[in-house]
């Protein structure tokens, strides 16, 4: 097993403020660039490996590479945040007893350094020749949906052997084992315009389409909650004297399984328009698939028995709604683990945290998972057709209702 020692406890709460106090957000390219270099200068110092920083279309993505050999283990976080440059001004860097607050400390700029000091650890402990094959990489656009990093996330996690995801954990310190898949849609409806009030009847009332087709999209999720199905932003209309020619309804759908993000599909894209002259017009498709549990199931029961041997509280399971890159790489059928970062709370708020106590256990718990992993590789689990599938679908635009 391996341990975070108390002198480099007080090395990372100094990278972190310097971190936290660059600030990052998704939209701001400026920032990001200076962020990326920040992390390559700091990661460099923690485990003496020059990462490559790889820009596309604007977004600076930092990868460290362990070694030429094939990729084993890949540890995966972000560094992007929600927060707009200034946020600094109203929420500072702080530290409150045994909670440090600022705009990224939980969301995830501890956990980048969890990861770094981790690897820097198993330096140390095994050298680079044992670990050849280990990466990190720390993209730049995960709070906009991973939209350059996604194929380079999918490219180094494909062959891997396992991925370890440092998003934040439970309250409790619980790791994530499962989250829903994301699918966003949008339903377009296009009636035909006329005077409201000389000539209604000539019209195709496109806010009385959408109407009904609110209620039959609320319908479609189920009814325990496991699978969402949430109609959200619609607009409509242009005049309150005009009969709406136009209509637009957002959808945002989570579920837990690929079989019922294609269920959701197929119900979607079989609508059909009330009105006889209605033209539907579906836009999006599935933008994640799930993390399902049995991609995580092997590697929480190693990362279980070593927190235990390390004398840390019970590691324990937690599951959630909210799709993070863990749901990329288990999509390509790679065992993969998320929750590994920071423990506190307040993530996109303005209470957002990290706990000083959970860090090096976390730094020491990755640590030791992965000399496991390289010792021992866990199984990866059997392929499934739906998976291939979900992988091959692109966002479309399909006509459903003539």
């Amino acid at each position: 097993m391996i341990d975070f020692p108390q002198e480099r406890a007080q090395t990372f709460l100094t990278q972190f403020r310097t971190l936290v106090e660059c600030e990052s957000p998704s939209n701001d390219p400026r920032s990001l660039a200076a962020s990326a270099r920040l992390i390559a200068e700091i990661g460099e110092q923690i485990t003496g490996i020059r990462p490559h920083i790889r820009t596309i279309e604007g977004f600076p993505h930092v990868h460290f590479q362990v070694g030429t050999g094939p990729r084993r283990v890949l540890l995966l976080g972000h560094h992007d945040t929600v927060w707009p440059r200034g946020t600094l001004a109203s929420i500072p860097w702080s530290v409150d007893g045994d909670a440090v607050s600022g705009p990224g400390t939980d969301d995830m700029k501890g956990g980048i350094l969890i990861a770094l000091h981790a690897l820097g650890a198993l330096l140390r402990h095994a050298g680079e020749e044992q670990l050849d094959g280990v990466s990190v990489l720390i993209t730049a656009d995960e709070e906009l949906g991973s939209p350059t990093s996604r194929p380079l996330i999918e490219e180094l996690s494909r062959d891997a052997e396992a991925v370890l995801v440092f998003e934040s954990g439970g309250p409790a310190g619980q790791v994530k084992v499962a989250r829903k898949g994301v699918a966003i849609y949008e339903l377009e409806v296009v009636g035909r315009a006329a005077h409201a009030g000389v000539e209604p009847d000539r019209g195709v009332n496109a806010t009385v389409e959408v109407s009904h087709q609110v209620l039959a999209i609320d319908r479609i999720g189920t009814p325990d909650g496991s699978t969402t199905v949430v109609p959200a932003v619609m607009q409509s209309g242009t005049t309150t004297n005009t009969v709406p020619a136009g209509a637009t309804v957002g959808v945002d759908s989570r579920a837990i399984t690929v079989a019922e993000q294609e269920r959701v599909d197929r119900e979607l894209r079989g609508l059909r328009s009330v009105h006889p002259e209605a033209e539907l017009i579906l836009h999006g498709g599935i933008n994640r698939p799930p993390l399902e549990e049995r991609f995580a199931a092997d590697l929480f029961e190693r990362a279980r028995e070593i927190a235990a041997a390390l004398g840390h509280p019970p590691l324990e399971v937690i599951r959630v709604g909210g799709g993070s890159d863990a749901n990329f790489t288990a999509g390509v059928g790679t065992p993969t683990l998320d929750g590994l970062g920071t423990v506190g709370g307040g993530s996109h708020a303005d209470d957002e945290h990290a706990l000083l106590s959970w860090i090096p256990r976390r730094v020491e718990l990755t640590a030791s998972l992965v000399d496991s992993l390289l010792r021992d590789p866990v199984a990866r689990p059997a392929a499934d057709g739906r998976l291939r599938r979900v992988r091959q679908r692109r966002a479309s635009l399909r006509r459903v209702s003539p």
